[in-house]
């Protein structure tokens, strides 16, 4: 069964941090780049990072550069997304997405909505100020 399930969201302080995680299925992890991707209440779906699962290449965007780091376990079939020095305007549902890992996947709205294959049900990120 192909799946992606998002786990680690929650409520934290301005300032604080949060670990997302995202397991997947073999043949998903196997065969694609997994990326973290986020949508506030009224807003557009936006790009976070993504990595590449066969040679670890990365990528950020702006907003998250600095402050968010994405690593990979092999082993565990698992995506992560560590999350410091938070802010309000990071209050959002995190989903995790398989497909491919380029930075225009992660700023262009019909990029991602194409090169996306697999979405996870997401999990929330509250941030009080």
């Amino acid at each position: 069964e192909v799946h992606l399930v998002e786990s680690g969201g929650g409520l934290v302080q301005a300032g604080g941090s949060l670990k997302l995680s995202c397991v997947a299925s073999g043949e998903i992890f196997d065969d694609y780049a997994i990326g973290w991707f986020r949508q506030a209440p009224g807003k557009e779906r936006e790009g976070v990072s993504c990595i590449s699962t066969v040679n670890g290449e990365s990528y950020y965007t702006d907003a998250v550069k600095g402050r968010f780091n994405i690593s990979s376990d092999n082993t565990k079939n698992t995506v992560y997304l560590e999350m410091t020095n938070l802010k309000p305007e990071d209050m959002a549902d995190y989903y995790c997405g398989a497909g491919v890992c380029d930075p225009l996947v992660l700023t262009q709205t019909t990029v991602m909505e194409n090169l996306i294959s697999y979405w996870g049900k997401g999990t929330p990120v509250t941030v009080s100020s």
